[in-house]
């Protein structure tokens, strides 16, 4: 939260010093330089990595933007939400939303709380079944998808859109990818998982389960019988420590880990914990260790690594023995600089975990059986900008499983060609896999990192994969490569569009019905930042909050309910309002009641869409800067000579 700022100021101590003359238009109170209303991007859709058009549904659940005909808000809300994002339940779960640390609000109290009303409105459209739309033609081309993660549903989703045929072709038993595979059940329940990708799949997208590419299913035949490639293989397999020891059999990736839990095969641990990492998959697996906790004198064959690394599974009526993990944090620097979500990280120390940072693993001490019984480590000291270890002060930490959260690589088994050395693929900024024409790459395949991540890219990568089926040019992408709000598309929703345009010499265009007059799209290139912004104008209100499970290390174990409960209508609908629609009009007045002049008015009911409130009469401005410097969203921009 940021620091209490009690007072607002939009201009500071010298705004009187003139410093660019060019821009010194005023004088007496009056300029030849008249409003135009300029869109931006808002900093909550600048810090989204899948581009949502946040500002656009939020405005929607708040009850501006009006649904036509008879549709529900609700469902309204959720069609502007899929326009970039799939899968809003889901990420409305499970994403770290960094759209909420952009947000603007922050310079006030406190972000409003996008998670919670796309959860909602995820969750509604779950429950009414909502689907999305069958292709009413062909295109005639065929696309195959290589993985059925994130990264390639979200492909489908938008190819099918285009009217591709597509075909997934998954190594698992499941679609899902990490999204089942990784990411616990308890934060991705999978009747909501299920009922996400069920809907593109009844877009018309053929699956091929149990079916690896590389093994199965040759590069060849794919090129042979498909127009184009798309990979969404991701990373699925993670690194091991690079330290001497670290091949004992009981020390193994988080991947590995998280996956033989979500398969159902990883029911217990003994001895103590050890994960290495402080990322968010390492916030997973200790999670997850505390919730299914420790057995003691396992059978060999019922040792941990033995069920991780596939050799068994573990029989339910064992379960009943479980009693508390003792489960570590091993982190190298200090346990404020960790990479995971603040949020994870102090829910796993509530639940009992233990973090022991400032320490760099050294060497995995072996017993005369080659396993790991303890981990050797060393204080880590930050000296002047650089971390030191002092390997004369080392120590040994015993265990009975070491897991590695370190980082992920790909597997590249018969598909060697495509591995760039780094366990990853090569993509240019378009996605396309570079020197592989027609083929395409997103997700963590090019660089590991967020579920928004896969879905911002694929949706590039499907773009351009289209362009290449049609023959078309794959051009740059824009400064600000989002789904932005398209005011002729809202004019088109509401039947307002502009009259077809003659192209014959004409004045007064903004009289003219084949105009769309005084407006600026300015969103590929510009970001409404807080100083563009009359923050004076906004009261404190606090964020509704979505009602969190309290999980303590005293009720953690065989504990799977979800942390979070999804607001309530009322609540979603609140914490909506709280949004300042950064760099689009919300229609609050201001600039026509402070107008001396009366230039500025609301336009007709019957021709109002969202970014089409207030209009200026410019036989009456007079250039007086006002209506500018009283608009809150920073939507009023005087440049209009």
């Amino acid at each position: 939260m940021a620091e209490k700022n009690f007072t607002f100021r939009r201009y500071k101590d010298d705004d009187h010093l003139i410093s660019e003359w060019n821009k010194d238009v005023v004088q007496n109170g009056l300029s030849e330089i008249c409003p135009t209303y300029v869109h931006r991007t808002p900093p909550c859709q600048a810090s989204c990595p899948s581009g949502h058009d946040i500002r656009g549904w939020l405005s929607i659940v708040r009850g501006l933007d009006k649904p036509v005909e008879d549709m529900s808000w609700q469902e309204s809300a959720f069609r502007r939400m899929t326009v970039s994002n799939p899968f809003p339940s889901v990420m409305g779960r499970v994403c770290p939303a960094p759209c909420e640390e952009g947000c603007n609000r922050n310079e006030l109290e406190e972000a409003v709380g996008i998670n919670a009303v796309e959860q909602y409105v995820g969750d509604w459209a779950l429950k009414n079944e909502l689907t999305y739309a069958v292709p009413e033609q062909e295109s005639g081309k065929k696309v195959a998808i290589v993985g059925g993660g994130c990264a390639g549903l979200t492909a489908a989703y938008f190819l099918r859109q285009k009217g591709h045929a597509c075909t997934i072709f998954d190594e698992y038993s499941a679609l899902g990818g990490m999204m089942v595979f990784g990411i616990p059940g308890y934060r991705t329940p999978r009747a909501v998982l299920e009922g996400e990708i069920s809907r593109i799949i009844d877009m018309g997208v053929n699956v091929r389960l149990n079916t690896r590419v590389g093994t199965d299913v040759s590069v060849e035949e794919l090129e042979r019988d498909y127009d184009a490639i798309f990979w969404g293989i991701g990373a699925v397999a993670g690194k091991n420590i690079p330290i001497p020891g670290a091949d004992a059999p009981n020390c193994v990736d988080g991947m590995a880990y998280l996956r033989a839990f979500n398969e159902d095969r990883l029911k217990y641990l003994d001895g103590r914990v050890l994960v290495i990492g402080a990322g968010d998959t390492a916030m997973d697996v200790l999670a997850v260790a505390r919730r299914i906790g420790n057995v003691q004198n396992l059978a060999e064959e019922d040792r941990p690594d033995n069920v991780i690394l596939g050799h068994t599974v573990h029989d339910v009526a064992t379960v009943a023995k479980r009693s508390s993990a003792d489960v570590w944090v091993v982190y190298r620097r200090p346990i404020t600089q960790a990479p995971a979500t603040k949020h994870e990280l102090e829910a796993v120390i509530r639940e009992g975990v233990e973090i022991h940072d400032g320490l760099a693993p050294l060497e995995v001490i072996k017993d005369e059986n080659g396993r790991a019984k303890a981990l050797r480590v060393a204080p880590v000291e930050l000296v002047d900008g650089d971390l030191q270890t002092k390997e004369d002060q080392a120590f040994e930490i015993e265990c009975s499983l070491v897991v590695s959260a370190t980082g992920q690589t790909g597997n590249y088994e018969g598909i060697e060609e495509f591995d760039n050395g780094r366990g990853l693929m090569n993509a240019d900024s378009v996605y396309r896999v570079v020197d592989k024409p027609g083929h395409f790459v997103a997700g963590d395949a090019v660089n590991p990192h967020l579920l928004t991540t896969a879905i911002g890219q694929a949706s590039i990568a499907a773009e351009g994969l289209h362009n290449y089926l049609m023959g078309d040019d794959i051009n740059a992408r824009p400064k600000i490569d989002k789904h932005h709000f398209k005011l002729l598309d809202e004019l088109r929703t509401h039947q307002l569009e502009p009259s077809d345009f003659n192209h014959e010499e004409t004045w007064g265009t903004d009289a003219a019905d084949f105009a769309v007059h005084n407006y600026e799209d300015r969103s590929f290139a510009e970001i409404a930042t807080s100083d563009l912004l009359h923050m004076a104008y906004f009261e404190e209100e606090p964020m509704y909050r979505r009602k969190e499970a309290n999980i303590t290390s005293e009720d953690v174990l065989n504990n799977f309910q979800e942390r979070f409960s999804a607001l309530q209508e009322e609540k979603a609908v609140k914490e909506a309002a709280r949004c300042m629609s950064c760099g689009l009009c919300f229609e609050c007045d201001n600039c026509v009641i402070y107008c001396p002049e009366d230039a500025i008015f609301k336009v007709d009911k019957d021709k109002h869409a969202m970014g089409r409130y207030v209009d200026t009469d410019y036989n009456k401005c007079v250039g007086c800067h006002i209506c500018s410097d009283v608009c809150p969203c920073g939507y009023i921009k005087m440049g209009l000579g």
